[in-house]
Formats: structure tokens, C-alpha cells, sequence
């Protein structure tokens, strides 16, 4: 393949073009005011890994307690505070903003936009998760402590909960409200600010992730927003939504919930399908197999989001009919994610693969996202998933998704992107040290789990039967290894923006062939102040003139 070198570049793809562009600020200003879509996708990235480390202390904390049976450290309500916490600092705090920081960095990159379309809205929708994330830490100190209704928020629980529970409605309000700004910032980015020649069906994979992600966004976010607010006036304003007593009925609070629950899995998935798009084709060196099916793929999924939610429903009495269509539409859903897997499959066979960091979170992503999407289609039959129902079947499916799925291909990504996000290659020996551990470590945390469940041990319980400990001994000694594992990768991250390490070049993997290879690494501050015109050369690799 032909080799892209910053020789290439024309002079307006660099910081030496100021006729479009102001100079790169400088100190705390750059920051706090800033508008550059690298910077606040460094932001972005930095606030969701602290995230990360606050939502993993929670979930240490819990495995803490369920090391032995009995209550050892916590008692029940508390245990419950951390369980529901835990699950909503993950969502909204870690995984939702990572996918939305890889996003600013890369998608004008990947487009040739010179920056985002609404850069102050972008610096404002981030500066609201800081203090969502306040909101949501303080509410343990609040007299009756934080919301332990489960980070569903289901009612009647949460309409008995303390002001806490207020401090949670407000922030996920305030979460959502970034969420939708950050979803309008990309719909419009991607589809009028392309590079001539940057058609639709010829952008990066991990570009049509996100904007069919941010659809699902704008469609689900205000859904959410509805549901807090009804428990809001429940709590407060005399109104009986939810309240049995008083007409209303707990499980339309469900039915609102997962209509927003059920696309916001995919919310937090499709924009990892696209990261793993880009990266098995980079390391097979081989053009991605069935580029177009995996675009249809990829926005058949996000239709059929919107039509199954009431399987996380089966043991709320529906009738028989109900249950049947919400079982049959959730296996359909497999089909469009199977097409995923064999094209990321098709991609690798035959293809001159190595074997470097990225690719080896990307296919440990397939491995582990393959078996979590089995056991969902387990949990997807309704005569099964009334006996696993809030079992420790549902707990390891969902983190076999989210875990391994979500997290296992933002790492991929972080591997991938590292060279042109700071200008130096990251410690191959300590990425694969770090792939290895985080590999084995949550299989050992995650895997008992479904014994647990098939066994009858309920989710969200601080205490249990003696006979569930070695399983649970098992469990935790893996998430601790799991949780040490990340640091690792913070090491890895931070020599790298330090600036030790190799220099990286413009295009360091051969296989690479995306337009961001063609800017220098670091990428400079103003990228494409003058549009570029992309073409494609004979290997398929994104060129501009």
C-alpha cells in the first residue's frame, strides 16, 4: 500500500494557515472555554475515565461485601445505594462520554471538517457533566443517603426514597440535556460539513455508528427526561402516575423507562461496532467485508431497538401475546448483529493480520460481545427468562454487553487513535500486559455469574446462602484483578501524552487507510482549515489534493 507522509499534506491542513483560524489558546482558558473538537474530546475522554474509577470503587465496594455470606460492611440500604449508583455513574458518566469524546475527536477528522458544526453548544453540553457527576457523588451525603431504587429508578421504590433521589432526576436530566446537544452536534457535522468527494457511503464506518447513534439519541433522551419528571411530580407535586393508591400504575413507569432503556443499550454498542470497523481492516490490511450490509446492519439494529423493550418485562403479567411478539422481535435483532460478527469475520479471513494491541482487544471484543449476545438470546425466550428474571444470569449477560462490549472496543479504540491523538506510539509490551489481564481477569469476575444465576442467586442482594461463596469468592477476586488491570492503561495513556515513547508518523498502521492518517501526528490544532478534496487511490487509501 502506498504510505501517506506529512510531506503529502497540503500547508492548510497544518496551524501555519491563520486566515480562517485564531491562534491555539493557552492555560486554564483553553480548557474551560474551549471550542477546538480535540480539546473537548480530550475532555470528554479524561472526565469519563474518572468516572470509570469512581463507578469501579462502587462496584469493588460491593464485591467487598459479597466476598463471604452474612453482612460484613454494609447494610442493606447502603449496599443498594452503591448497586443503583454504580450502574448509572457507568452509563451516563463513563461509557456514554467516552463514546461521545471519541466521536469529537475523530469524526471531523474523519470527514475533513475543519471542527465540529456548533462549537460553544459542543464546550456547553460538556461542562454539564461535571456537574451532573457533583450531583450525582453528593447524593450519598444527603440525609437518607442516595437513590437505591436500582439505577432503573423503578417505582414505587423511588417515589420512597430521600432527597437523594431528587439529586439523581436532576442530574440525569442535566445528562440528557448533553446528550441531545452532543447528538444535533454530530447529525449536523456529518451531514453538511463532509469534504467534497467524502460521500455518505464513503465515510468511515465508525462516522455512520454515530450518526445513526445519534438519532436513537435524539429520539429516546426526551423519553427518559418524561419518565424522571413523573416521578418528580409523584414525589412532590400530589400527581399519582405511578402511585397504585392513587389510580396510577407502577408498571407504566416500566414501560416508559425501557422504551428509552432498550435503545440506550445500543446507544452505548453501535459506536463500538464502528471503532472495531475501523480497526480489524487496519490490522488485516484488507478493505472492511460488506461495507454497505454493515451500514444497513447498523440502522436495522437501531429501528428494532425501538420494538422490543417489554422483554426486560416478561414477569410484569402480559398476556401470553404480548410475550410472544416481544420474544420473537428480540431474536430478530440478532440477525442484523450476526451480519456484524461474520462481516468482522469475512474481514480477518485471508488478510495479512499482526497482532498488535488494537487488534487484540478487537477480536477479544467479537470473543467475549459473541457470548454476551448468546446469553441475551437466552434471556430473549420468555419461558426462560421468567426463571432468570433479577437473577445473576441477567448481571453477567449485561456486563458480557457493556463491559466487554462497550468498554473492550474503547480500548481497542484508545490503542488505535493514541499515535494521532498525542504524537507517539503507545508501550506495545504494557498494551498487550494490559489486554491479557483485563482479558482473563473479566472472564474470571464475569463467568461464575451465570452459574450464580442458573442456580437462583438474585442480583442487587447484599447477603446469600452459603452454598453461592466459592462462586462469588471467584467473582470478586477477578474484579479486583479487573479494576487493577485499568491502571495499566492509564500508565500506558499518560506516557504517551507526556511525550515519551516513539514519535508516531502520520499513518503508523500500514493497514490504516481513513482520512485522519493524512493530517500529521499529533494532529495540529486547526485541522482542514481549507476543505480538502478526497479521493481514494488503487489501495483504497483516503488521499487529498
Amino acid at each position: 500500500m502506498s504510505s501517506i507522509t506529512a510531506d503529502h499534506i497540503p500547508a492548510s491542513h497544518g496551524h501555519e494557515d491563520h486566515d480562517h483560524a485564531h491562534a491555539m489558546p493557552h492555560g486554564w482558558r483553553r480548557w474551560l472555554f474551549a471550542t477546538n473538537h480535540k480539546d473537548i474530546g480530550t475532555m470528554y475522554l479524561i472526565f469519563s475515565f474518572c468516572m470509570l474509577l469512581e463507578g469501579g470503587t462502587l462496584a469493588l465496594l460491593l464485591r467487598t461485601e459479597l466476598f463471604d455470606p452474612g453482612l460484613q460492611f454494609f447494610q442493606p440500604q447502603l449496599f443498594n445505594q452503591f448497586t443503583s449508583m454504580h450502574g448509572l455513574i457507568m452509563i451516563f458518566g463513563a461509557i456514554m462520554p467516552a463514546f461521545v469524546g471519541f466521536g469529537n475527536w475523530m469524526i471531523p477528522l474523519q470527514i475533513g471538517a475543519s471542527d465540529m458544526a456548533f462549537a460553544r453548544m459542543n464546550n456547553f453540553s460538556f461542562w454539564l457533566l461535571p456537574v451532573a457527576a457533583t450531583l450525582m457523588t453528593i447524593s450519598f451525603f444527603v440525609p437518607g443517603g442516595a437513590n437505591a431504587a436500582g439505577w432503573t429508578m423503578y417505582a414505587p421504590l423511588s417515589l420512597q426514597m430521600g432527597p437523594g433521589m431528587d439529586f439523581t432526576i436532576f442530574a440525569v436530566h442535566i445528562m440528557g440535556a448533553s446528550s441531545i446537544m452532543g447528538a444535533i452536534n454530530i447529525i449536523v457535522t456529518i451531514l453538511n460539513l463532509r469534504a467534497p468527494g467524502m460521500t455518505l457511503m464513503k465515510m468511515p464506518l465508525f462516522c455512520w455508528t454515530w450518526l445513526i447513534t445519534a438519532y436513537l439519541l435524539l429520539a429516546v433522551m426526551p423519553v427518559l427526561a418524561a419518565a424522571v419528571t413523573m416521578i418528580l411530580t409523584d414525589r412532590h407535586f400530589g400527581t399519582t402516575f405511578f402511585n397504585a393508591a392513587g389510580g396510577g400504575d407502577p408498571v407504566l413507569f416500566q414501560h416508559v423507562f425501557w422504551f428509552f432503556g432498550h435503545p440506550e443499550v445500543y446507544i452505548m454498542i453501535l459506536p463500538a461496532f464502528g471503532i472495531i470497523s475501523e480497526v480489524i481492516p487496519a490490522f488485516a490490511r484488507k478493505p472492511l467485508f460488506g461495507y454497505a450490509s454493515m451500514v444497513y446492519a447498523t440502522a436495522s439494529i437501531a429501528i428494532l431497538s425501538f420494538l422490543v423493550w417489554a422483554h426486560h418485562m416478561f414477569t410484569t403479567g402480559m398476556p401470553v401475546t404480548a410475550q410472544l411478539y416481544f420474544m420473537y422481535a428480540t431474536m430478530l435483532i440478532s440477525i442484523p448483529t450476526g451480519v456484524k460478527v461474520f462481516n468482522w469475520t469475512a474481514t480477518m479471513w485471508r488478510g495479512s493480520m499482526t497482532f498488535e494491541t488494537p487488534m487484540l482487544f478487537a477480536i477479544g471484543f467479537i470473543f467475549v460481545f459473541v457470548i454476551g449476545g448468546f446469553t441475551g438470546l437466552i434471556l430473549a425466550l420468555a419461558p426462560i427468562d421468567i426463571d432468570l428474571q433479577d437473577t445473576y444470569y441477567v448481571v453477567a449477560h449485561f456486563h458480557y454487553v457493556m463491559v466487554a462490549g462497550s468498554l473492550f472496543a474503547m480500548f481497542a479504540g484508545v490503542y488505535y487513535w493514541i499515535p494521532k491523538w498525542t504524537g507517539r506510539m503507545y508501550d506495545e509490551k504494557l498494551g498487550k500486559l494490559h489486554f491479557w489481564s483485563s482479558m482473563l481477569s473479566f472472564n474470571l469476575a464475569f463467568f461464575p455469574m451465570h452459574f450464580l444465576g442458573l442456580a437462583g442467586m438474585p442480583r442487587r442482594y447484599a447477603d446469600y446462602p452459603a452454598q453461592f461463596t466459592d462462586f462469588h469468592q471467584i467473582a470478586t477476586i477477578g474484579a479486583f484483578w479487573f479494576g487493577l488491570s485499568q491502571l495499566i492503561l492509564l500508565y500506558v495513556v499518560l506516557k504517551a501524552w507526556s511525550g515519551r515513547g516513539e514519535a508516531a508518523p502520520a499513518r503508523p498502521w500500514e493497514g490504516a487507510t481513513a482520512l485522519e492518517w493524512t493530517v500529521p501526528s499529533p494532529a495540529p490544532f486547526h485541522t482542514f482549515v481549507n476543505p480538502p478534496h478526497v479521493k481514494w487511490n488503487a489501495d483504497g487509501v483516503a488521499v487529498t489534493e
